[in-house]
This record gives structure tokens, C-alpha cells and sequence, in this order.
């Protein structure tokens, strides 16, 4: 099993933090560890030793910190440039580490704060379909969440263009992959992105499951601790969600004194506000 972390996008509503530099490398601890980090740590923490990173906007930031995170973790991280990150959607993304999906893979989007409880659950479902995807059921949604409608446990939809009210759960940026899934989602992934470059990679999991490919929706659980950083007021409350999890008060983030937890929120997500797409692509 491999690891893939999708971290190409521009984070432009979090600017002017991320001018220089990609939103995975935005700290989220009182030590400076950053969203890339935590999701390393995660993918290592349930044995994965091989991490291929996708890049883009402000890519040599992350080449420059990955020496020092496969040291601190005992992995192998592979930098993979999308040099379609600042006009194509994340589809693309996807596609372009299908080689990677073909050897079984455990994808984790780049701006997504959670715990390793969610690879942990994933792959206890390992035989159950050859792409679980990971899901929210107990939060409340609205109209900006990722939704997903499942038919006996199997992928029906997967939109954010759903009635809320018809969903089972939210999408939360995790998905396994089974090696069989390579070659049929690959081809799914193509299909979407030369139909519009600006569509996500959920839409190759709908044109999979379109096409009769095994996707399946896996629960998280009840009341855990996630979140998507789209936003700064999304940056504040995954700093209190990483605070929480160690069992401490949310304090200043070392490397980062220009936020104020106070700073007005920019409505929505990145998902439909930066290029066509952000969503840690």
C-alpha cells in the first residue's frame, strides 16, 4: 500500500499566507507542524513507507521540506509536479498518480485535518469494494459539502450539487484503492477531465461507479474531529481540531503571527473559488 497526498492547488482564500507557499505547509500546531505533516504521520503511522506527493502551486516549497519529513517519519516521498495546477481541476491530479493507485494506494487531499482513526477504519474495510471512499454521516450539511448517496453500502452519487436532505454523508477528502482500481478509474479519470477540465475527481468516481466500477462509502464514526481547510477561518479551527487531539488549548502557531483567529471568514470553499478548484488538488 502506497500513500498519495494531493497538494497542487493555489489556496487563494487563504492568501497572503499562501503567496509564497502551498496551504499543505500552513501550520496547524503550537510546534509548527503543518497539514502535509500531519497527513505523513498519519500514512506512516498505519505502515506506509512510500508517499508520492502531487504539487503545484509554490511546488518547491514542498521539495524543500521533504528530506526533512522522511527523516522524521521513515518514508520515501515522491514529488510528482501537475503542471496543469493552475487552470485544470483536480481530476487531472488524480490521473496523473494512476500508476501509483495500480500498486493499492491510500489517497489523503492536502488540506484535510484529521485522525489516523480514518486510514485505520478504511482499511479494515479493505475487500469490501476496490475504491472506499471515506464519509462524514453525523455532521449536518449543507449546500458546499461534497455529498454522497449510497445504495446498500455502494456509491449511487457523489455531487455538491445534492439536496442535502437526500445524502447519506459528506466526502471527506480519504479514499483507498484496491490495485484493480487502477486501469478503470484511470480511464474514468481521463474521460472527466477531456469532458471539463474543471471538474473534481469525485466526478471520476461517479463515472467509475457510472460504469459499473466497485465504489463504496465507508463511515468514520460518529463525532470525529475533521476538517477542510479552505479558508482562514477554516486554518483557525483546524489549529483547535490538532489542539483537542493533544489534549491542549489552541495557542500562536509557531512560524505564523499574521492570522488573527479573529479575521473575518471568506464565504464558501476553495473547491469553488480559486482556479476552477483548490480542494488540497
Amino acid at each position: 500500500m502506497h500513500g498519495i497526498v494531493l497538494a497542487a492547488g493555489g489556496g487563494m482564500r487563504l492568501r497572503p499566507l499562501t503567496d509564497d507557499l502551498p496551504k499543505t505547509l500552513l501550520p496547524v500546531t503550537d510546534d509548527g507542524r503543518s497539514i502535509l505533516e500531519l497527513a505523513v504521520a498519519n500514512l506512516a503511522a498505519v505502515g506506509i513507507d512510500e508517499v508520492v506527493v502531487v504539487t503545484g502551486h509554490a511546488a518547491a516549497a514542498i521539495d524543500a521540506i521533504a528530506p526533512e519529513l522522511e527523516q522524521r517519519y521513515g518514508v520515501q516521498l515522491e514529488q510528482r509536479f501537475n503542471e496543469r495546477y493552475d487552470t485544470w481541476n483536480n481530476a487531472y491530479s488524480v490521473w496523473l498518480v494512476r500508476d501509483v493507485i495500480a500498486r493499492g494506494a491510500l489517497l489523503v487531499n492536502g488540506d484535510t485535518v484529521h485522525p489516523v482513526d480514518v486510514e485505520q477504519r478504511l482499511l479494515a474495510a479493505r475487500g469490501t469494494a476496490d475504491v472506499l471512499i471515506a464519509i462524514d454521516d453525523d455532521k449536518s450539511l449543507g449546500e458546499e459539502e461534497m455529498k454522497v448517496l449510497l445504495d446498500d453500502g455502494r456509491l449511487r452519487r457523489i455531487t455538491k450539487l445534492m439536496d442535502p436532505a437526500e445524502a447519506h454523508g459528506e466526502y471527506i477528502g480519504v479514499t483507498l484503492f484496491e490495485p484493480a482500481a487502477g486501469e478503470p478509474l484511470g480511464a474514468a479519470l481521463q474521460a472527466t477531465f477531456e469532458r471539463d477540465p474543471g471538474l473534481y475527481y469525485e466526478d471520476g468516481y461517479q463515472e467509475l461507479a457510472d460504469r459499473g466500477g466497485s465504489v463504496a462509502g465507508v463511515s468514520i464514526g460518529a463525532g470525529v474531529d475533521w476538517v477542510e481547510v479552505d479558508d482562514h477561518a477554516d486554518l483557525t479551527r483546524a489549529r483547535a481540531v490538532t489542539a483537542r487531539a493533544e489534549g491542549r488549548e489552541p495557542g500562536v502557531v509557531a512560524g505564523d503571527a499574521e492570522v488573527s483567529a479573529d479575521r473575518p471568514a471568506d464565504a464558501g470553499s476553495d473547491r469553488t473559488a480559486d482556479r476552477p478548484a483548490d480542494a488540497g488538488s
